[in-house]
């Protein structure tokens, strides 16, 4: 009774997206002349697409079927936004956003099958991050002063997208096996090579993950604590060394002062989200494009603009459901090393969401990440589908054990059974 209850309550909820989607993309179709045909082809597969990652996706693997609600309705509100804004973008996510679902299942069925031994995390994920973290030092080019992209067969490609994953499969290993020194050193080496790279929004990520993850494994609060003021120590000589932090702190005081240059971004994603009000100003209009790079930093400012205020709170309660859903998986692992892989993927998540978030809104410097699930990108959107499918992985492991539990309080052991 109690799951034919659940699953009529998804169906409503998931049949409620679909009309959305599909009113949202009629709409920008016969609002223009000609009909943006585009449109219409993205009113019948976004929904559809939703529908199968939601309904059909947990029947090949077992995990948690809320969890992918939200994901994929935060995916299909990024391609709706961007469409809006500008249709080559939004077709352009659409197949990212294809491409990142079979990706989404990979990691989960990696995590269920596959076992992690202490050579295969030295001598492959180790040296692999590392090396992947180096490329753009040696082959990379520089954007707004962090030289952390590579160009592969014509497409942009974000190394530190993909080794945030790697990272959190040594560290959450490393940690349940209490090798302080390997994450250290894993760790240390990740940032130095960010930090040559320039690229501090991702260092903030991978520093807060790890620093979070170890009081959560240890509850060591004194090391913890130590490590908040040498990550305070870092931030300042980060200041002192890169000029373009010290201009993004000094935008973040006055943004006003300086708005016909350094300061005009954050003034207009203010002005935008102003403009909004609480109901938005409808969709596809507003003025998105006067914002620089609308598309990735400033996406939130864009839906508030374009949907209102409200609709930016519910947009953060999607993200505050999925970290706390994220949670309660990793509560529930028997293991110690599922536990910890599980909640790193839900600080990272909820760090980058707060961080892009914070700085759209003035309440904290604005650095160069992006919004989960929305912000255009393939590698942006492709690694956050997999940290969802460590998740799912590790939450179809915790109904496996519950099935067990179950058999065994039915049938008892195979030991009491052959006893019998």
């Amino acid at each position: 009774m109690k799951g034919n209850k659940e699953r009529r309550g998804r169906v409503r909820l998931v049949s409620a997206s679909m009309l959305f989607l599909a009113s949202a993309f009629l709409l920008i179709t016969f609002k223009s002349s000609p009909p943006d045909w585009n449109a219409l082809l993205l009113a019948a597969a976004v929904p559809l697409v939703l529908w199968l990652g939601v309904m059909a996706l947990p029947k090949i693997i077992p995990g948690d079927r809320l969890l992918l609600s939200l994901t994929n309705f935060l995916c299909a509100l990024g391609i709706l936004v961007l469409y809006s804004v500008s249709p080559a973008k939004g077709l352009q996510q659409a197949i990212y956003y294809l491409a990142g679902l079979p990706t989404l299942c990979a990691a989960a069925i990696f995590i269920r099958k596959v076992r992690f031994g202490w050579r295969w995390i030295v001598w492959c994920l180790i040296p692999l991050s590392w090396a992947l973290l180096a490329l753009p030092l040696a082959i990379g080019r520089q954007i707004n002063g962090a030289r952390s992209w590579i160009n592969i067969g014509g497409i942009s490609v974000q190394p530190s997208e993909f080794v945030k994953l790697m990272l959190l499969v040594s560290l959450a290993y490393c940690m349940a096996k209490r090798r302080m020194a390997s994450w250290l050193i894993l760790s240390f080496g990740c940032l130095g090579l960010l930090m040559l790279q320039q690229d501090l929004g991702a260092a903030l990520l991978y520093y807060v993950t790890a620093l979070l993850m170890f009081y959560i494994s240890s509850g060591n609060l004194p090391l913890t604590g130590l490590g908040v003021l040498g990550g305070a120590g870092a931030a300042a000589a980060g200041y002192q060394m890169y000029a373009h932090v010290r201009r993004r702190v000094m935008v973040w005081q006055n943004p006003w002062r300086y708005r016909k240059d350094e300061g005009y971004q954050i003034v207009q994603s203010l002005v935008a989200i102003a403009s909004g009000g609480f109901f938005g100003v409808g969709l596809g209009l507003g003025a998105p494009t006067v914002i620089p790079v609308y598309e990735s930093d400033m996406i939130f400012a864009v839906i508030c603009e374009q949907f209102g205020i409200l609709f930016g709170l519910c947009v953060l309660a999607m993200y505050g459901a999925l970290i706390l859903r994220g949670a309660a998986i990793a509560a529930q692992a028997r293991k110690r090393f599922h536990a910890l892989l599980a909640m790193g993927c839900v600080i990272l998540l909820g760090i980058q969401t707060f961080v892009i978030v914070g700085g759209v809104m003035k309440l904290i410097p604005l650095t160069g990440v992006t919004m989960p699930f929305i912000s255009a990108g393939g590698s942006s959107l492709i690694s956050s589908l997999c940290l969802v499918g460590i998740l799912q992985g590790v939450a179809g492991l915790n109904e496996d054990d519950l099935k067990e539990d179950a058999r065994l309080a039915r049938f008892g052991s195979p030991e009491a059974q052959e006893e019998t």
